[in-house]
C-alpha cells in the first residue's frame, strides 16, 4: 500500500492537469482570439492569470502560438509525470535496482560503493528524466529557433541595406525579402506577422517593438531599437540599415572567432578519453610486458 502512494499522487496530478486543460480551453474558446495574428504583446496576454501569461510567453518564444498551446503543454507535463512515476514504480518493483546494486558492488574499492549509490537512485533518476522531457524539448526548440533566426538575420540585413540604398522604403524592401525567403523559416514568419500588424493599422514603432518581444534575441532587439530611433529622429534609413548590417557581420565574425578559439579546449576531453589510453598502451605496453617477464623469471628462480 505504501509503494502505491506515489502512483496515486501522480494520478491526482494528471487529473488536475486535465481539469486545467478543460478550463483553459473554455476560456480560450470564449475569447475568440486568433494567436497567429494577435496584436496583443506576448507578455500581456491573459492579464488575469500571470502564471498562464508567463507560460504562454515561454511557449510563444519557442514557436508554439496556438490558443491551446499552454493547455496542451500542461497536459503533456501531467502525462510525463504519470508516466515517469509508473516507470519508476515498475523498475523499483521488478528487482532491477537490487540486481544492479549487487552487480556493481562487486567492483573492488570505493568505486563499487559509488556506483551502488547511483544504482539505488536509478528509479528517481528515471523519474526526473521523464518528467523533465517536455521542458527540455521546449528549450531545445527555442534554441533551434534562435539559431535559425541568427543565421538568417545577417543576410536579411544586407538585403535591407542594399534595397534601401536602391531607393526602396522599409515596407517595400521587407516585402521583397519575405517573398525571396522560404516561408517556413522563423524569421520570415516573424516578418510576415509584422506585415499583418501593419496592415491592421498598428503603428510601425509599436509593430517593431512587438517583433522584438516575440523573438527576444539581442541582435533583433538592437536592430529594432536602431530602426525606431532612426524613425523618431528622422535619420537616413539606408544609412542605419547599412550600419546594422556591418555591425551584424562583425558580430558574426567575432562569434566564429570565439568558437574557433574554444575548439582546442573542447578537444582536450576527447583527447584524454580516447587517444591517450591508446598511446599509453602502444608506447608503454612492450616495456610493461618485458618488466612482467623479468619479474616472473626472478620469482621462478627464487622458488
Amino acid at each position: 500500500m505504501t509503494e502505491a502512494l506515489p502512483l496515486v499522487a501522480v494520478l491526482v496530478l494528471a487529473l488536475a492537469g486535465v481539469r486545467t486543460l478543460s478550463s483553459v480551453s473554455r476560456r480560450r474558446a470564449a475569447s475568440l482570439v486568433d494567436a497567429s495574428i494577435s496584436l496583443t504583446p506576448p507578455g500581456e496576454t491573459l492579464r488575469h492569470d500571470p502564471a498562464e501569461s508567463w507560460l504562454r510567453r515561454w511557449l510563444m518564444l519557442a514557436g508554439y502560438r496556438t490558443p491551446q498551446a499552454p493547455a496542451t503543454f500542461l497536459l503533456l507535463q501531467s502525462l510525463a509525470v504519470a508516466l515517469g512515476a509508473a516507470l519508476s514504480w515498475g523498475v523499483n518493483r521488478s528487482g532491477i535496482v537490487s540486481w544492479m546494486t549487487e552487480a556493481v558492488s562487486l567492483i573492488p574499492g570505493s568505486v563499487g560503493e559509488m556506483f551502488s549509490t547511483v544504482a539505488s537512485l536509478a528509479p528517481w533518476i528515471l523519474l526526473l528524466l521523464v518528467v523533465s522531457s517536455p521542458i527540455v524539448l521546449i528549450r531545445s526548440r527555442r534554441r533551434q529557433r534562435l539559431a535559425a533566426i541568427e543565421e538568417d538575420l545577417p543576410l536579411a540585413l544586407d538585403l535591407f541595406a542594399t534595397l534601401a540604398e536602391a531607393g526602396l522604403g522599409f515596407d517595400s524592401a521587407l516585402s521583397r525579402i519575405v517573398d525571396s525567403q522560404p516561408a517556413q523559416r522563423p524569421l520570415t514568419q516573424e516578418f510576415t506577422l509584422y506585415q499583418r500588424e501593419m496592415l491592421a493599422g498598428v503603428p510601425r514603432a509599436q509593430a517593431l517593438r512587438q517583433l522584438a518581444r516575440r523573438i527576444d534575441a539581442t541582435a533583433v532587439t538592437v536592430f529594432v531599437s536602431a530602426l525606431v530611433q532612426a524613425e523618431q529622429i528622422g535619420s537616413s534609413l539606408a544609412e542605419t540599415l547599412r550600419h546594422q548590417a556591418d555591425d551584424m557581420r562583425d558580430r558574426r565574425r567575432m562569434r566564429a572567432l570565439l568558437l574557433a578559439q574554444a575548439l582546442p579546449v573542447k578537444l582536450v576531453f576527447p583527447l584524454i578519453i580516447c587517444f591517450l589510453p591508446g598511446i599509453f598502451v602502444a608506447t608503454l605496453g612492450p616495456a610493461l610486458h618485458q618488466m612482467i617477464k623479468i619479474a616472473d623469471n626472478i620469482l621462478r628462480n627464487y622458488r
